[in-house]
């Protein structure tokens, strides 16, 4: 019994001298820092991509209206009509273009960029879309002015040349209901 005890002191002995690990490396401050940087480049950049579409819906160049679109994304137009891919995008962009928003104007501010971890990012826009031929059958300007507002949503992706815009959704919004008249006993 008494060399049993001695060998279990002998086997603890190591592991009680051994230091406690650290809680906190001292490198995590910077860590920190790092990736709110990380965070505010990310958003910078998206928030740099939607400012040059909105210039480049301005000049009605689809080719570069469609740059930042990963070639594989899908873009749901204001009908609800899904666009495959960048090539598909860009040629009803080019359509659209050339006929019915030929002279159109936008406005786009982008209310918000939210990352969704390291690579991937949800960006809010509003548009206000003026100067147009006329609309899509079913739409109609949001403002007595003739504006159409609507709110674009873009899910974005870090690729190895950048963020990529992988998906977008165009939502009209619709123009403020009349009040229903009194109803009368």
């Amino acid at each position: 019994m008494t060399l049993r005890f001695v060998l279990s002191v002998l086997f603890l002995l190591p592991a009680c001298s051994q230091q406690p690990p650290r809680s906190q490396p001292e490198s995590a401050p910077q860590t920190r820092s790092d990736e709110a940087q990380r965070i505010r480049d990310a958003e910078l950049a998206i928030r740099q991509i939607l400012t040059h579409q909105a210039e480049d819906w301005n000049r009605h160049d689809a080719k570069a209206w469609v740059a930042a679109f990963s070639d594989d994304a899908e873009f749901i137009n204001i009908m609800g009509t899904s666009l495959q891919g960048r090539a598909e995008i860009e040629r009803r962009h080019a359509e659209i273009f050339a006929t019915i928003f030929a002279r159109s104007r936008i406005v786009v501010t982008t209310r918000k960029v939210r990352m969704l971890g390291a690579s991937a990012a949800l960006a809010e826009t509003d548009y206000e879309l003026r100067d147009y031929d006329r609309l899509p059958p079913g739409i109609q300007a949001t403002d007595a002015d003739g504006t159409l507002r609507t709110r674009l949503k873009y899910v974005c992706e870090l690729a190895p040349d950048g963020w990529r815009i992988v998906a977008a959704q165009n939502t009209a919004i619709l123009p403020p209901r009349s009040p229903a008249p009194d109803a009368k006993p």
